[in-house]
């Protein structure tokens, strides 16, 4: 009942928690360089406001950088289409009578059968399209006020507060415990999202470059869109592979280099997700494919975007914090990845030592 009744809160009162639960991601990543920095006596406040200003600008500047050729490509949406509906006609029109000689034997085998009736369309009433639009501003303003004036506050405070907080409830030796567990956190999830967006930013360059040798219009549109999805495991890379396809299906009018685009970029990411992050990151880190598959599932039944965006650091989260607590083994063991043949056979050890 209580899972539930907070599952309902989480959904209904949305607007108001994905704000802080996008600032204490932030704070997590960033407060790795402001403790560098207040270690060299800078004020916590002042390197706060530093680094969040320069990170907010490099997404500034990224967003600029796409905003005008990704709108290019959305007004071209329905030439777009369009063309892809030309290049698959054939294959739509053999579809099409494959359905025709389907519905014509289910008719000879039903004589009589009446003609389908055409059902009344609904009348739907909408709003205004400038009534929408500033609904959905207001809100996304409030939402990124927010957001910012708590990673501030979750970067000034630091460690301290959460040391206060966590002794607010809990004697001296216990928030002692809940405070070491969360800079383990802050660590490793920092850590985590330093190398991850190394690695991404090399994936966003590569592939940028390998569109441009191919002859893909907008090469570095590509290479950012690579680059940013691919901070969501699977779906991520997935996404970018069916858009470039189609980009390219649009843009050659001939199967070999839409086949050359598609498998580039497959190469590339095959390579990154099973060579250079295994290599980089480590196996430490890894959590059971399933449950980040029902993470970004339920993430984004319930968050939308931001909970796709939350689904995998959260994981990680909890897996830290599995590790380094004393009944968190088996919540470990559930969140490992599927090639855990250590653990399955000290199990079985001990299994066949309990039965003798």
């Amino acid at each position: 009942i209580v899972w539930g009744a907070v599952a309902v809160l989480l959904y209904l009162a949305h607007v108001a928690f994905i704000p802080v639960a996008l600032a204490l991601l932030f704070a997590l990543v960033l407060s790795s360089p402001v403790e560098a920095l207040h270690k060299v006596h800078v004020p916590r406040s002042l390197s706060a406001a530093l680094i969040l200003i320069i990170v907010l600008s490099a997404l500034g500047g990224i967003v600029s950088l796409i905003w005008a050729p990704a709108q290019d490509w959305f007004a071209k949406a329905p030439q777009t289409i369009l063309t892809i509906r030309q290049k698959v006609s054939p294959i739509a029109k053999v579809m099409n009578r494959i359905d025709d000689l389907r519905k014509n034997a289910t008719n000879l085998s039903t004589p009589g059968r009446a003609a389908p009736t055409t059902a009344a369309v609904p009348v739907v009433v909408t709003e205004s399209a400038p009534a929408l639009i500033v609904d959905v501003g207001a809100s996304a303003v409030a939402g990124i006020l927010a957001f910012i004036i708590a990673t501030l506050f979750l970067l000034t405070g630091g460690p301290p507060m959460m040391a206060r907080m966590a002794a607010a409830f809990a004697d001296n030796l216990n928030s002692a415990y809940v405070l070491n567990i969360i800079e383990k956190v802050r660590a490793e999830v920092g850590h985590y999202y330093l190398i991850t967006t190394c690695i991404n930013v090399g994936l966003g360059v590569v592939t940028g470059a390998a569109m441009w040798g191919l002859g893909m219009p907008t090469p570095y549109l590509w290479g950012a869109l690579a680059a940013i999805l691919n901070y969501i495991p699977y779906a991520g890379p997935g996404t970018t592979l069916l858009v470039i396809t189609v980009v390219a299906a649009v843009s050659f009018s001939t199967l070999s280099p839409v086949l050359a685009v598609a498998g580039t970029y497959l190469v590339i990411s095959m390579l990154e997700g099973q060579v250079v992050q295994p290599l980089l990151v480590g196996r430490r880190m890894e959590v059971n494919p399933l449950l980040i598959f029902l993470g970004l599932w339920f993430g984004g039944f319930f968050w939308g975007i931001a909970g796709i965006i939350l689904a995998t650091p959260a994981l990680v989260a909890l897996k830290v914090i599995a590790e380094n607590t004393k009944s968190g083994k088996s919540l470990l063991e559930f969140l490992g990845p599927n090639d855990q043949t250590k653990n399955r056979d000290a199990a079985l050890k001990r299994f066949t030592t309990s039965r003798r």
